[in-house]
């Protein structure tokens, strides 16, 4: 795969500007960890190898197990999840492939009831920001760096 343009470069204003809505996810309420399961888990539906690589890193970082990564992409078939961690992955799968039928009102409404709308929202941002920056890698075709 050959990498295609640098938005960062050619487009530094709108860089800047997909820039500071990861900044504002990152004065959210959202603990590391939550922050980590939203950028893996719709990088893992998006493909986006750039963002996958980047984000099982650092949520090791943040002290995320190998096993919980392992096994995010099925993350209903395992109790290995906290039920808060549950509802802001179905909401992550629901925003992510919103083309598929939105965001459905049970899923909307269980995350709602444990979260409270204020940390919904929050969760929307996030979800909304790896989103973008997927679609940024995936276009450009961002290269993994191979480990060490």
């Amino acid at each position: 795969m050959q990498k295609r343009m640098n938005i960062l470069k050619d487009l530094p204003a709108a860089y800047a500007a997909q820039s500071a809505m990861e900044k504002y996810v990152s004065t959210t309420s959202l603990t590391p960890i939550e922050k980590e399961l939203i950028k893996i888990r719709a990088s893992q539906i998006n493909g986006c190898a750039f963002c996958l690589n980047m984000h099982t890193t650092d949520a090791r970082k943040n002290g995320e197990t190998e096993q919980r990564i392992y096994l995010l992409n099925a993350w209903r078939e395992t109790d290995l999840y906290t039920e808060t961690e549950k509802a802001i992955l179905a909401l992550t799968e629901e925003v992510t492939l919103i083309s598929k039928g939105g965001v459905s009102d049970a899923t909307y409404q269980a995350a709602v009831t444990l979260l409270g709308e204020h940390k919904v929202a929050e969760v929307i941002m996030a979800i909304i920001t790896i989103n973008g920056w997927n679609r940024i890698a995936i276009s450009t075709q961002q290269p993994v760096a191979k480990a060490e």
